[in-house]
């Protein structure tokens, strides 16, 4: 076994471990660390696959932005776990159905014909002006670009739901509005009460 293939399989194995605990622990923090440990795994796996600019645009857009983004999402809400809790056994065989169907899926994707022995062809080598990110926007932008829109379009709905989640107001939190504290006048604030003098 040589050495790219040893590091494929360690950071193969910790990518499944991170993704194990991402949909099994109870703490949507922890949730979300673990999700990170996730995108970095998998961004060097595309680095071995010669995708440098697909592994760093993860790591900078989904570590960097969205996950910061969901943790202030996940405390700011303060969602109430309980009632979720409560129901994870009732949809655990449904959700065990389709992780198999997944998986199956997955097989028959990676080995199209079952028991077959044939090897994949090695990768050719690129040539030394060869430049991914150059093919990558060439294929955004003439082969999938309606797709590429429509993904753009889904984010756009997505922040949109995250600011309007944030914005709600809650019954308990007092709340200030400072267009009503510029009105207000001496008057309002200050009242002058005449009172005899005691002995």
């Amino acid at each position: 076994m040589d050495f790219k293939l040893f590091v494929f399989w360690l950071f193969a194995l910790i990518l499944i471990g991170a993704a194990v605990g991402v949909i099994t622990t109870r703490n949507p923090v922890q949730a979300a660390l673990f999700l990170v440990l996730a995108f970095f795994n998998s961004a060097i796996i595309w680095m071995l696959m010669e995708a440098e600019f697909l592994s760093i645009t993860l790591v900078l857009v989904y570590v960097g932005a969205v996950m910061v983004l969901f943790l202030f999402v996940v405390m700011m809400l303060d969602i109430n776990l309980l009632p979720q809790r409560e129901g994870f056994t009732k949809y655990l065989p449904w959700g065990g159905l389709v992780g198999a169907a997944i998986v199956v899926q997955m097989i028959i994707l990676i080995r199209v014909k079952w028991g077959s022995t044939e090897d994949y062809p090695a990768p050719v080598p690129k040539e030394a002006g060869y430049s991914n990110t150059e093919e990558l926007g060439l294929a955004i932008y003439t082969d999938y670009l309606f797709q590429f829109e429509v993904a753009a379009m889904i984010l756009l709905v997505a922040i949109i739901a995250a600011i309007a989640l944030t914005m709600r107001r809650r019954p308990d939190t007092k709340y200030q509005t400072p267009g009503e504290q510029v009105q207000v006048k001496k008057e309002d604030r200050l009242r002058v009460v005449s009172m005899e003098a005691e002995k």
